[in-house]
């Protein structure tokens, strides 16, 4: 609620003047703004939560590819989530790319001091990283932060890899042999996304040890995205923040990625950007009984739209 600036605040306690749950996320930053930290803001804002950030790393990137790296120092990523989570009650956390194995180790101390604020961990694929990192970083993953997360979100490819990277199985691996391996190691839940089904379609699915819970197919957007993960994983984390159960913010979550692509624009020369905000855009049909106006030729199409 915005007030002038002489007008003394209302009672802190009262519903309209309530601060919004606030959802913690360590990520990388990166210029942007399509994924990392630029795609927590925009997600957790979205859903009508209050992001607080955490960055990990400073990655060196366009919209094509990532080119370098810049890794915070761990003691630095730690100073920053304490300098918040003492001043700021938190109502769930979400762990992106946090740089290296010792900001892993790091973070996971933090996050073992708030058990019961529930966490999203995202996964997805490093290849700025050499093999010897990547190794490192995941069994850090794994041993610090798997058993402290209540849902592992990351696509089929990528969960696969990391869960069970010695699948040799005629078909891919399912969301139930996932979710099992994720919970040996600790995890919850998975939330497997991009499964490729027949027909041009995709499942994202939510599972647990004992088998898939809920989920959403949606038709395969031909055209490659950048922060489409962190802007699930984000929007996920939120809605936990919010108060919304389980099934239902998953449900939510993946319908607004959906859409998020489904208006995505492109900002340069490389990958498409999801627009989190495609539910602020002015309406392009014309309102009831007013007439069309022509557009100037000096006016460019709505630069948003990519559909």
């Amino acid at each position: 609620m915005k007030t002038e600036p002489d007008t003394p605040r209302q009672d802190p306690g009262a519903e309209e003047d309530a601060a919004p749950p606030c959802v913690l996320c360590f990520n990388a930053a990166e210029p942007t703004g399509a994924a990392g930290t630029g795609a927590d803001v925009a997600a957790v804002a979205a859903m009508g939560a209050h992001p607080l950030l955490v960055t990990t790393s400073l990655l060196v990137r366009d919209t094509a590819e990532v080119f370098d790296q810049h890794v915070i120092d761990s003691e630095v990523v730690v100073e920053q989530a304490r300098s918040v989570l003492e001043d700021v009650p938190t109502h769930a956390m979400k762990v992106g790319f946090l740089g290296s194995a010792e900001s892993v180790s790091a973070v996971a101390e933090v996050l073992s001091d708030y058990p019961d604020v529930p966490l999203v961990t995202h996964l997805t694929a490093l290849p700025w990283l050499d093999d010897e990192q990547q190794s490192s970083y995941h069994d850090a993953l794994r041993e610090l932060v798997l058993p402290q997360t209540t849902v592992l979100v990351g696509s089929h490819q990528v969960l696969t890899e990391f869960l069970l990277p010695e699948w040799d199985g005629s078909r891919p691996a399912s969301p139930r042999e996932l979710a099992v391996e994720a919970n040996r190691l600790g995890a919850a839940h998975v939330l497997v996304t991009s499964i490729q089904l027949p027909n041009n379609f995709v499942d994202n699915v939510l599972a647990g040890p004992q088998g898939p819970i809920t989920g959403e197919k949606f038709e395969r957007i031909e055209a490659g995205f950048v922060g489409a993960g962190d802007t699930l994983s984000a929007a996920l984390a939120a809605l936990l923040a919010v108060g919304v159960e389980l099934h239902e913010a998953v449900g939510e979550a993946l319908a607004f990625l959906d859409q998020s692509l489904d208006a995505g624009f492109q900002l340069g020369m490389g990958l498409v950007v999801p627009d989190r905000f495609f539910w602020a855009l002015p309406n392009d049909e014309p309102a009831e009984g007013e007439e069309e106006q022509a557009a100037s030729p000096d006016t460019p199409p709505h630069p948003r739209r990519m559909h």
